[in-house]
C-alpha cells in the first residue's frame, strides 16, 4: 500500500481549494443572473400593471360614451313636449 505523505495531502488539498474557488465564482455568477432576472420580472410586472391601469381608464371612458349615446337615443325616440 502506498504511503500517504504530507506533500501528497497538501497537493490534494490545494486542488480541492482551487475547485471550491471555482464553485464560489460560479455561484456568484448565478446569483448575479438571478438578481438580473428578478429585476426584469419586476419591470415587466410594473409594465403590466400600467397597462391594466390604462385599460381600466379606457373602459370607464367607453362606459361614459355608451351612457351618453343611450341618453341621446332615448331623447331622439321621445316626442318633444307640447303643452295643450
Amino acid at each position: 500500500m502506498a504511503e500517504i505523505s504530507s506533500d501528497l495531502l497538501y497537493e490534494v488539498l490545494k486542488k480541492i481549494q482551487s475547485r471550491l474557488d471555482g464553485l464560489e465564482h460560479g455561484v456568484r455568477e448565478v446569483k448575479q443572473e438571478l438578481t438580473a432576472i428578478r429585476g426584469h420580472m419586476l419591470s415587466m410586472q410594473s409594465d403590466v400593471h400600467n397597462i391594466y391601469t390604462k385599460l381600466d381608464r379606457h373602459d370607464e371612458s367607453l362606459d361614459r360614451i355608451e351612457r351618453r349615446l343611450e341618453l341621446r337615443e332615448l331623447a331622439e325616440t321621445q316626442r318633444p313636449y307640447e303643452p295643450k
